[in-house]
């Protein structure tokens, strides 16, 4: 599950340029077909897509959904080529590949704030706040986010914002365990409720108490093509998707051994996913303080948007940064959720 960590920032390294994938676009016919790329191996993001296909929710809507399983081309990809109709990917993958030039739209915001945090040792007993992290190494994925994030950090709390990178990927966190490097990143509710778990101690700091705008971190994106031209049944596949996760958050037990069973090879420890769910759950991501369940917050979208430009990290098709701000009311939409009430 790790959008900022493994997921998104080994996809963002791809994010700058979306190569077209020829030969298999889909027609946008009439269909009561939907499939949905998977942004990396079934997790507790997922939940709620799994939940409306096997409770029937999708049925009742009078559609069928595929789940594509994780590939080595990204969603955002798929998507933006017209190969799936949704994908779930990271909100700034979202940015830098719509900004690219990729056909993409922001639909369903399956968690309301931010999953990631920067994470340490226990043990460290000096690093007390952001600042103490100057000069140190990093154990990081590839991307121009996480410098920009991780010097954003430091500098707010008074440090210069300088730190050592050391491109580990997934390694990060064998890393990090033995010493080899000083911090690293991870999705609390998933690595972090795995380390807990394991009864690795650590200590964290939240993006958004040092300076970072809040964000959604993971969502449900479409295509401006599909969406176009299957308004209708984009608008059923959404709300139908809604009650699933509704449904994993009014029921939580249920749905994560539903999740499990329909992942048996891919989900083996189901003490994790109960406890990510958990975690998901008691820290409002799924559902948010106000009640909030998909609906994604125009505020967060235009400050993690306008945060992003500032950084430089939006470029256009020819790998030029921006001049100038785009309109990010443009990267997605609320328009879709019709009128459909939760039984």
């Amino acid at each position: 599950m790790i959008d900022l960590t493994r997921r998104r920032a080994l996809l963002l390294t791809l994010a700058g340029s979306v190569p077209l994938i020829t030969g298999s676009s889909r027609s946008f016919a009439a269909t009561r077909t939907v499939t949905v790329a998977l942004d990396w191996t079934v997790n507790t993001n997922h939940i709620g897509l799994f939940v409306a296909r096997d409770k029937g929710f999708y049925r009742e809507a009078g559609i069928e959904v595929d789940i594509l399983p994780y590939s080595d081309t990204g969603a955002g990809t798929l998507v933006a080529n017209h190969v799936a109709d949704f994908g779930i990917n990271g909100t700034i993958s979202l940015f830098t590949q719509k900004t690219a030039g990729a056909d993409l739209k922001g639909v369903y915001a399956v968690v309301q704030s931010e999953t990631g945090r920067l994470v340490f040792n226990a043990a460290r007993s000096e690093i007390k706040s952001p600042k103490d992290l100057n000069g140190l190494t990093y154990g990081g994925f590839g991307s121009a986010w996480e410098t920009a994030l991780i010097s954003t950090i430091i500098r707010h709390d008074g440090g210069k914002g300088d730190f050592e990178t050391v491109t580990l990927g997934t390694s990060a966190y064998e890393a990090l365990a033995n010493g080899s490097v000083d911090f690293t990143l991870e999705v609390s509710t998933w690595e972090g409720v795995e380390a807990e778990l394991r009864g690795v101690k650590q200590r964290s700091f939240v993006y958004a108490d040092h300076g970072v705008p809040d964000e959604h971190t993971t969502l449900i994106s479409s295509s401006e093509a599909y969406l176009q031209a299957n308004p209708e049944l984009a608008s059923s596949f959404i709300q139908a998707t809604r009650r699933g996760y509704q449904f994993a958050v009014d029921h939580p037990g249920e749905a994560a051994t539903l999740l499990i069973a329909a992942n048996k090879d891919a989900l083996t420890n189901p003490a994790l996913v109960h406890a990510s769910l958990k975690a998901l759950l008691e820290g409002n991501y799924l559902c948010g303080q106000n009640g909030a369940i998909g609906t994604l917050d125009p505020a967060k979208m235009e400050a993690i948007g306008n945060y992003l430009f500032a950084a430089g990290i939006l470029r256009d098709a020819d790998g030029k940064v921006l001049p100038q701000s785009p309109d990010f009311a443009r990267y997605f939409s609320n328009a879709f959720w019709g009128s459909w009430p939760i039984p």
